[in-house]
């Protein structure tokens, strides 16, 4: 009797068991078009507060 061929096929030597290619739609949503405007805004207001700070 052939013991080797008995029970589950082995899986495929050097195979590796994570591919981060596969994970679709993981990760960071995609930056929106009116996002821009939006931080504009906030840098002005981000200066502006460091620059009040600043002056006392």
């Amino acid at each position: 009797m052939d013991y080797g061929k008995s029970g589950n096929p082995k899986n495929a030597k050097g195979t590796p068991k994570f591919d981060a290619h596969s994970r679709h739609g993981t990760g960071a949503p995609a930056a929106k078009p009116g996002l821009n405007a939006d931080k504009a805004a906030f840098l002005a207001r981000i200066k502006a507060a460091a620059a009040a700070k600043k002056k006392g």
